[in-house]
């Protein structure tokens, strides 16, 4: 199979359900204080901050290095984020629904505690599953989100071969895109996904090496925003799945 020579993904900027999110969690309610559906959260004023200085980082990047295209969530957090990051660079971008966040079902909209106290079967059933393979009533499982993401992959590779493709989504895609990109096992994921959490703006990439396979580059990195100033969402800022 063809191969891409660079292949990058940054999460959205801090949102504004980011900020209930964590409120909601520090103070034990059930309910996070939401005001948009999923699909129309929009970034908060660091969110934005955080998009500019990624817009600086890539428009800093040699010539050599720099995205051929952007493939964008559909979701409002993320387009505004690569709206942000991308302006006056000249790459083209097109929204794909396969970078779309993981949908939760029934649990969209509450706290890990707001889950344990009106679905205690389902926190049950999650802790019986695992992570990967629970899918809530109505969502989607991490299987499921790594289903769409590998057929995105295979079109990538077709109509970009040799290219570097820079795409803007969720914190989901970025682990399970490790685990599709460099073939980890479920152990290995959710090793990762206890032992980091993908901050907002972050980077994180594959190159291709000398025999062509994508290989690490970089992982979950911020420190664009550390030199442009942007505030970097604190791990303890990241809202978690809330089961």
């Amino acid at each position: 199979m063809a191969e891409l020579a660079a292949l990058w993904i940054v999460r959205h900027g801090e949102s504004t359900a980011n900020v209930a999110a964590t409120a909601a969690e520090a103070s034990g309610a059930e309910l996070i204080d939401l005001t948009h559906r999923d699909a129309d959260v929009p970034l908060s004023s660091t969110g934005e901050e955080q998009a500019r200085a990624t817009g600086r980082w890539l428009a800093g990047l040699p010539e050599g290095r720099r995205p051929d295209v952007a493939v964008v969530s559909p979701y409002l957090r993320a387009v505004r984020t690569a709206e942000l990051a991308l302006a006056g660079t000249g790459v083209p971008a097109s929204r794909d629904e396969r970078l779309r966040d993981r949908e939760l079902g029934i649990l969209d909209g509450l706290t890990g505690h707001g889950v344990r106290q009106r679905y205690p079967d389902e926190a049950a059933r999650r802790a019986r599953l695992g992570k990967f393979y629970y899918r809530p009533p109505g969502g989607e499982s991490w299987t499921d989100v790594a289903l769409r993401l590998r057929t995105l992959l295979g079109d990538l590779r077709r109509d970009h071969a040799g290219g570097r493709v820079l795409l803007f989504g969720h914190d989901a895609l970025v682990f399970l895109l490790r685990y599709l990109v460099e073939g980890l096992t479920e152990a290995e994921l959710m090793a990762l996904t206890r032992e980091h959490v993908i901050a907002n703006c972050s980077v994180t990439g594959w190159s291709a090496d000398a025999t062509g396979r994508l290989t690490p580059d970089v992982f979950n990195d911020v420190a664009h925003l550390h030199r442009q100033g942007a505030r970097p969402t604190r791990e303890d800022e990241v809202h978690a799945e809330p089961v």
